[in-house]
């Protein structure tokens, strides 16, 4: 008679190996490398900062249409300047500095979502400070006068850097998706492979008793 033998169960040590394999799947799962980009969104994170500290328009900077202080109301300043005013914040510095220093993919995705919303509402700040208002007063032909101010050098800083942050965090979460299929085709390729090896320690084994030797 003949049957199969298995002197240790193969199969925990497989399903240890499977086990190593989804862990170290949902690390990478969770992680980006920007690469060389770390310096182009650290430069572009550094100058959406900077572009707080710098004219918005006129002599009204960025901290004053965030407080929308005396200064920003009498620049009349439109809700479309403090709401780019506020992305350019959380999104362009305090969200992507975060995901460059923990390198988290969901942050990553945040700060891009954020940005790419920004650079909207800053196309609409700057329509808005080039365009006459509700309350636009009229000038010596007639025609209705934009904003005092014009454009300044901070809205024109912070919408650079919302574009340059919005197409290398794309490109960030892009390629962790790629690298993601990969990983996932390489994690199945290694777990045929060791199903394989597994099945292979399973071997008939001849019992000394088989009626068939007599």
């Amino acid at each position: 008679m003949t049957g199969y033998e298995v002197s240790n169960d193969p199969t925990a040590g497989f399903e240890q190996f499977k086990g190593d394999l989804r862990k170290a799947e949902r690390k990478v799962a969770g992680e980006i490398d920007p690469g060389a980009r770390a310096v182009v969104v650290a430069v572009a994170v550094l100058l959406a900062g900077v572009s707080l500290a710098l004219p918005h328009t006129g002599s009204v900077n960025g901290f004053d249409v965030l407080s929308y202080n005396a200064q920003a109301q009498a620049a009349q300043i439109a809700i479309t300047s403090r709401v780019f005013v506020y992305l350019v914040l959380i999104f362009g510095v305090l969200a992507s500095a975060l995901a460059l220093v923990t390198r988290r993919w969901v942050l990553a995705w945040i700060a891009l979502c954020g940005c790419m919303v920004s650079i909207v509402a800053g196309m609409l700040a700057w329509w808005t400070r080039t365009t006459p208002g509700l309350n636009a007063l009229p000038g010596p032909d007639g025609r209705l006068l934009p904003p005092a101010g014009g454009i300044g050098i901070g809205l024109i800083l912070g919408l650079v850097a919302m574009v340059v942050l919005s197409f290398h965090w794309a490109r960030v979460v892009w390629s962790r998706n790629a690298y993601q299929l990969s990983v996932e085709a390489q994690r199945r390729e290694a777990a045929a492979r060791a199903d394989d090896r597994m099945r292979g320690l399973i071997t008939p084994v001849r019992h000394d008793d088989d009626p068939t030797d007599a």
